[in-house]
């Protein structure tokens, strides 16, 4: 047989994808990415995310590195603080239960910052996250949660950076193919075979990553491993995310791996498409819960909204509305606090309702019980320590005291008008279970042996995250994985 035309293939053409043909190309691959959506689709669930980037950093001179179009008036009018090692660790360990794999665990934290700067060096640009993860306190913004840095563009802009640098560097991608089968012989993985235009063609090459998302797209997936129910969720990203990739894996021998049973889910537009709207992108998410309070429909709250930073909670927290009856909430605000609203809540695709007096609001909360509704905010408001200071920035302790359900930090009185109110449901992101890889990308079968010419990064990795996720980790993970994952492929 003659040699195949192309090093690499890489399925997929999101952040960890186009990390990963990047990568192999860079050591010497001929490179080819298959995009099962078309051109204007493309880029998978990185096309839809804000574009944050959890990154070690030690001070502001590490972070002028990634953003040198950092001013000397915005660096004094800002407080960056530090992000080390030992806090995204920590991070990780805390909110995953200690769960998540430590040796992938190892290479997403100290591999995060180099890893953005070699993207960087290829070409993308990076920026402060000014407007969701800062607030202005005596006249400068102060950075809370460990999330700094976005890509310029956000989500949008990442992709299409990347596409563009992929150009540039040579790297085919078609569009519209979708990879159905690995060629396999029993042993090594060489070549993937892709459906495109109602037939059926075969790749061959050398290497293969699988970069192509979990398996959020796919409602029986969905209701298999994650449970009765979560077909009723939204899929606030790609459609084209059915776990093809994990499937293809595990029929010739991958070994399943990390958290099926859990995935990414978070507060959504009650009323959104079934999957995401480009047009939108993100602005379906309603993320300033942690100022609020959140009843169900028997008019009841439900969930410690200020448990932690929003960063902390957002990921879990769609998972516990979707478990309300009728799958469904609603966040009120008072006066006090909207201005700390954030910008996704000004978007005309949205369920609002707004009053002057609670008794007014409250019919107009659709499918919840008024008087029980009632009830519920007066007994939070007299819960509330408003002895103790409100502070949007730090976890202030502003509690409550002798609820069932408490509110553990930034717990204002629901009581000066006017009154908000915004319907969300559970929309899900990505899931949390998927293939086992070693440290250097290669896919392992149920033997925990690797698999000649197979490699995977991004969403369809299982082990990083379990029953929740640090606030951009994400994309962190699939650009470090991805990295890993195609100078593997590409010098096997």
């Amino acid at each position: 047989m003659s040699d195949p035309e192309f090093d690499v293939v890489v399925v997929g053409a999101g952040n960890a994808a186009l990390c990963a043909a990047l990568a192999a190309e860079e050591n010497g691959a001929k490179v080819l990415v298959l995009e099962r959506a078309n051109e204007d689709e493309s880029g998978g669930n990185s096309r839809f995310t804000a574009g944050a980037m959890r990154v070690v950093y030690d001070g502001v001179d590490d972070l002028k590195a990634l953003m040198p179009d950092l001013t000397n008036e915005e660096i004094a009018n800002t407080d960056f603080g530090t992000y080390t090692q030992d806090q995204f660790y920590d991070d990780m360990a805390r909110v995953t239960q200690y769960r998540a794999d430590p040796d992938m665990v190892e290479l997403l934290v100290t591999r995060s910052r180099d890893t953005l700067l070699w993207m960087r060096e290829k070409g993308v640009r990076f920026a402060p996250i000014w407007g969701r993860q800062a607030f202005k306190v005596g006249g400068r913004f102060k950075f809370w949660g460990g999330l700094t840095v976005e890509a310029w563009g956000g989500g949008p802009g990442l992709v299409d950076s990347l596409h563009e640098i992929a150009a540039k560097r040579g790297i085919e991608i078609r569009y519209g193919h979708r990879a159905t089968e690995l060629i396999f012989d029993g042993v090594t993985v060489s070549g993937v075979s892709v459906k495109t235009g109602g037939r059926i063609e075969e790749i061959p090459a050398k290497s293969v990553v699988l970069a192509a998302g979990g398996f959020q797209g796919n409602y029986e997936w969905r209701t298999r491993y994650l449970g009765p129910g979560w077909e009723l969720a939204k899929v606030r990203g790609t459609r084209f995310n059915t776990g093809d990739g994990i499937r293809m894996a595990l029929d010739i021998g991958a070994m399943p791996y990390g958290n099926w049973s859990g995935c990414h889910a978070v507060g959504w537009e009650r009323n959104a498409p079934e999957f995401g709207d480009l047009a939108v992108g993100d602005q379906f998410q309603k993320h300033s819960y942690p100022f609020a309070v959140m009843v169900n429909a028997t008019g009841r709250r439900f969930v410690d909204e200020g448990a932690d930073f929003r960063n902390y909670t957002y990921a879990k927290y769609g998972r516990v509305i979707l478990e309300q009856p009728g799958q469904f909430a609603w966040q009120i605000f008072d006066a006090k606090v909207l201005h700390l609203k954030r910008d996704e809540y000004n978007i005309r695709q949205i369920t609002k309702a707004t009053a002057n007096t609670l008794e007014e609001l409250a019919p107009q909360l659709d499918g919840v019980d008024p008087d029980a509704f009632l009830d519920e905010i007066a007994a939070y408001n007299a819960a509330v320590r408003t002895d103790v200071p409100f502070n949007p920035n730090v976890k202030d302790g502003r509690r409550t005291e002798g609820l069932a359900i408490p509110k553990s930090n930034w717990a204002n009185t629901i009581d000066e008008p006017p009154f908000e109110a915004y319907a969300v449901t559970c929309g899900i992101t990505f899931t949390f279970g998927g293939l086992r890889i070693d440290t250097e990308g290669q896919v392992l079968d149920t033997e925990s042996e690797p698999i000649p010419g197979l490699y995977a990064a991004g969403e369809l990795v299982g082990g990083i995250f379990y029953f929740n996720y640090p606030g951009g980790s994400g994309l962190t993970s699939g650009s470090v994985f991805g990295r890993i994952a195609g100078a593997s492929a590409a010098t096997a």
